[in-house]
């Protein structure tokens, strides 16, 4: 069949394949799960597979760094390179196991626009640049080089400015203009334009009033950007969520009838029964709210990804040759660990970094004898602890270890409360937490074990390694090292080799009741109580004692006092707090590790902080003489870690976020207006803890000779690193663009932002010219007075440097071009939305399927600022498009008008009101919005001109 040969262009064999399809079977295509069609050959297909930092969810497999570790690296060929890796093992992985897919769901490039987000760990940097060119690499390393053929096909996640895992389902991002083109498009836009990009995903909440799974921006935005066939893939449940949670439709139909004209081509919902979807779709299609057309658009973007990959070809291409094969290869485990290597960011040092040879340390700290995955995280294959790094590289014997856990025993009325002696299951797969390839696709179905004994209480106590991980969860570990978990039966068990799940089962609260706790069970919200059979959680409360056997701080005190230098190792539980559905509610680090550095730092000056982390805290490091961070490392992170504090290897990481002082510091994580809310290196007005772009290392360097020339519309700009210092290091060389300052002040444009980086090699004394050529459209921003990319004219300068403040040296390029003008209100009017400033108000959906409009928050009182607006001879009038009901008030100097508005029938019944308003000239305009109404627009009539006469 013409489908299957290689040698027809790429469109016909896709509509060859897709006109011997019934309407069933391409409809059948739209979900997940794509049954295979056997009497034309054509196989079973499932989209989705995750590959964050390595292959997960399917067993062993090489774990790189988390993705915001890899955007520390600041580093676009290693990036490309573990995408190579990554895509070779799930080629690898298929050849065993079919239900590995090659549509990888990777890599998020949401921005980091907030640290406080639980999902922080999945992004590469807060920056659209920086995001674009890491996404870029790894996606191209995804793909392959092949010019027709898919090593894999990646899909970005996701569509669009999502940012919070508090009501993500249900909360809208109020995304202005300026935010929407400047910061989130950005970070997607490179990586469809580069052609390394099968897809995206939409995201779970709404934008502007909108669900993400119907935006506008799908069509008006992305499918602009390539000539490329696109496949979007829904969330999880996201297409129902539509009617359920969200309630935006009235029913299913509607629902997935409106998802799928606006772009929506692969629906992600139910699991592995395909019946329901393909059912609302065909209920759609008999209703008249779908198209045949619609579902053959569809199925053909959803073929073609399938055809790039090589499934329809002699072989199923080059890629599925077994010879491209590789899996955990020597080569793979030395670029996980240089991956790890570059990650590591060194905040502070004081020169207790590097320790010399020789050195007897003590490694303390709830994270120094871990090795922790994520939700996104691949099986480890082998891992490396900071304790089992530094005993490698210093020797066991010189090496000292303290956890810094509370020791405890936990009593009742009932008795001691003690762990049953039991043994494993010869078989625990059949009871639970099952792990590796045989493991269900979703980790969110695994369930807990069941097989062995619950707890109980008597009169002999099991002493318990408690943790307080902060935000009300604590852990609790049985001597044997398992975690106190609770099962679907309610019972609580020793049986948890770590915290994980969808719902995580094994974190408590001790919760004050009169001289004794209750023990709460933080997934189930039931307590700790001795039943009849054991201990369950339960309504009844029952109180329990603590009896505190040693405080961690002073195991700590205790081996940090005898060594030449410590490392505390502290950070965060990828599975605890802050992770996908929990956001994080402080920038403090949890108060059982601030204890233990703050005891090994008492003990012994020569103290070093290893944060150890998925995202930045606030670290009050005046008394500390060395400080780092790293994300969590993936399988290497100790070796790497124990070979950066020998200075084997000199740390060059760099941070893709600010690193705030204060909570105060933050806006509320649901503001996502960067620039009103000063959010981000590019507009925050504050001093930070460590800025964007900081890092040291044990060299150091000299920049030197900035030169710069225009060439046509591409700047070129080059100037001059030196390693200065006595060892070889990396140094990531920064350059930033900065528009005219009173041009920037007045149009509130970044303070400055970064157009280029590269990370470099250089041996002691060695010098390397780097040159970057910079498109001046990278120096434009949308201009919301005219809506279309706009250049300021004027003096800009090129800063290089080691950071966003660290700048070595500037130069200035004249950029010509007329200024940018008033906004021609008086012929154009006003876009509500077109504002330079608000207060008080959120735009939301103009209508169900495109347009925006602004209420006030809360049916209140909100305004809006409009500077420079023209009303060139004279206006006489306003008419004002508004739903709902209110009033508008419009207030420009001594001139203002107030325009009500009747109840129009609805959120999207609009109508038109107008008023008397007189102005003319340029001079600012306040729009201020009473009541429950929704401004869309502003229109003005011009004063009638006196006829000239002969």
């Amino acid at each position: 069949m013409p489908f299957h040969d290689p040698e027809l262009p790429l469109d016909q064999r896709v509509d060859d394949l897709l006109s011997r399809l019934t309407i069933g079977e391409r409809i059948a295509l739209l979900h997940q799960f794509a049954p295979a069609v056997e009497r034309l050959g054509v196989a079973a297909f499932r989209t989705g597979q995750e590959a964050l930092h390595g292959v997960a969810w399917m067993g062993p497999a090489t774990v790189f760094p988390q993705a915001v570790g890899l955007g520390a690296t600041w580093n676009d060929d290693l990036v490309r390179r573990i995408g190579e890796v990554v895509a070779t093992e799930a080629r690898a992985m298929r050849t065993r196991d079919d239900r590995v897919g090659l549509n990888l769901w990777a890599p998020t490039v949401n921005l980091l626009r907030h640290p406080l987000w639980g999902r922080n760990e999945e992004g590469y940097s807060e920056d659209p640049r920086l995001t674009s060119a890491i996404a870029v690499a790894y996606t191209r390393g995804l793909r392959g080089d092949h010019p027709e053929h898919w090593r894999t096909a990646p899909v970005l996640k996701h569509w669009l400015a999502h940012n919070n895992e508090t009501d993500r389902d249900t909360s809208s991002a109020s995304v202005r203009p300026r935010v929407l083109h400047e910061y989130d498009l950005r970070a997607f836009r490179a990586a469809v334009e580069a052609g390394a990009v099968a897809g995206v995903m939409p995201a779970y909440n709404l934008v502007n009033g909108r669900p993400n799974h119907v935006s506008p921006h799908l069509r008006e935005h992305l499918r602009t950007w390539t000539d490329q066939e696109l496949l979007v893939c829904s969330d999880a449940g996201a297409p129902s969520n539509l009617v359920d949670s969200e309630k935006y439709f009235d029913t299913h139909e509607e629902a997935t009838a409106a998802a799928l004209v606006a772009g929506v081509d692969s629906f992600t919902d139910h699991g592995t029964d395909a019946s329901i979807v393909t059912g609302r779709i065909q209920q759609a299609l008999d209703q008249g709210l779908l198209s045949e057309s619609d579902i053959d658009t569809a199925a053909r973007r959803h073929l073609s990804v399938r055809f790039r990959l090589g499934e329809f070809d002699p072989g199923q291409g080059p890629y599925a040759d077994p010879a491209t094969h590789a899996f955990d290869t020597p080569g793979h485990r030395a670029l996980a660990q240089e991956a790890a290597e570059q990650a590591v960011v060194l905040l502070k040092n004081d020169g207790l970094l590097p320790l010399p040879e020789g050195t007897r340390i003590a490694v303390v700290g709830l994270l120094a004898d871990a090795c922790m995955t994520d939700w996104y995280s691949g099986t480890l294959i082998r891992r490396s602890t900071p304790l089992d790094g530094l005993r490698e590289r210093f020797g066991a014997d010189r090496v000292t270890f303290a956890e810094g856990a509370d020791r405890v025993r936990l009593k009742c009325a009932a008795g001691w409360l003690r762990v049953p002696e039991s043994s494993e299951a010869p078989d625990s797969k059949e009871h639970g937490q099952a792990h590796g390839a045989e493991a269900a696709l979703d980790p969110a179905l695994l369930t807990g074990r069941t097989d062995l004994a619950p707890l109980s209480c008597g009169p002999e106590p099991t002493e318990f390694a408690l943790v307080d991980w902060g935000c009300g969860a604590w852990t609790l570990r049985a001597p044997d090292g398992r975690y106190l978990s609770v099962a679907d039966d309610g019972y609580v068990r020793a049986s948890a080799d770590q915290p994980g799940g969808w719902v995580v089962q094994e974190t408590f609260a001790l919760v004050g009741h009169g001289d004794g706790y209750l023990i709460e069970h933080t997934g189930t919200g039931g307590y700790v109580s001795v039943a009849a059979d054991g201990v369950k959680v339960a309504e009844e409360r029952q109180v329990f004692t603590v009896e505190w056997l040693e405080r961690g701080e002073d195991a700590v005190a205790r081996v940090a006092a005898d060594a030449d230098a410590v490392i505390v190792v502290a950070g965060n539980d990828p599975h605890i707090n802050g992770r996908e559905t929990q956001d994080r509610t402080t920038l403090a680090l949890p108060p059982h590790q601030e204890r233990l550095w703050r005891a090994a730092r008492a003990a012994n000056p020569r103290t070093a902080l290893a944060l150890v982390s998925a995202y930045p805290y606030a670290v009050a490091d005046a008394q500390l003489p060395a400080l780092l961070w790293t994300a969590h490392g993936g399988q290497a992170a100790g070796t790497a870690l124990a070979r950066i504090l020998a200075g084997d290897v000199s740390p060059a990481g760099r941070l893709p976020q600010t690193w705030y002082a204060a909570d105060t510091d933050l806006p509320d994580l649901l503001d996502y207006d960067v620039i009103g809310s000063r959010q981000t290196y590019l507009y925050f007005d504050g001093t930070p803890l460590y800025p964007f772009g900081h890092g040291l290392g044990y060299s150091s360097f000299a920049y030197e000779d900035l030169v710069t020339a225009r060439e046509g519309q591409t700047l070129r700009v080059a100037f001059t690193v030196t390693n200065t210092g006595p060892v070889a290091a990396d140094e990531v060389a920064q350059l930033y663009t900065r528009a005219p300052r009173d041009q920037a002040e007045a149009l509130a444009l970044p303070h400055r932002q970064l157009a280029a980086h590269r990370r470099v090699h250089l041996a002691a004394g060695a010098a390397h010219r780097l040159e970057f050529q910079l498109p001046l459209s990278e120096l434009a921003f949308w201009d919301v007075r005219h809506d279309r990319w706009a250049l300021v004219p004027g003096a800009y300068e090129m800063l290089a440097g080691a950071s966003s403040v660290d700048i070595r040296l500037a130069a200035t390029v004249d950029i010509e071009g007329a200024p940018i003008a008033a906004r021609p209100v008086r012929e154009a009017g006003l876009a509500a939305t077109g504002y330079d400033e608000q207060d008080g108000t959120e735009i939301v959906d103009r209508t169900r399927t495109t347009g925006d409009a602004v209420r006030p928050l809360d049916d209140g009182t909100g305004e809006l600022l409009f500077r420079a607006c023209d009303f060139g001879d004279g206006v006489c009038g306003v008419s004002v498009e508004a739903s709902g009901s209110g009033a508008v008030d419009l207030i420009s100097g001594s001139t203002a008008t107030t325009v009500t508005v009747p109840a129009t029938g609805g959120i999207y019944a609009y109508t038109l009101r107008t008023s008397g308003f007189t102005a003319a000239g340029v001079r600012d305009l306040r729009v201020r919005l009473r009541g429950p109404l929704r401004l869309a627009r502003l229109t003005f009539t011009a004063t009638a001109q006196p006829r000239e006469t002969a």
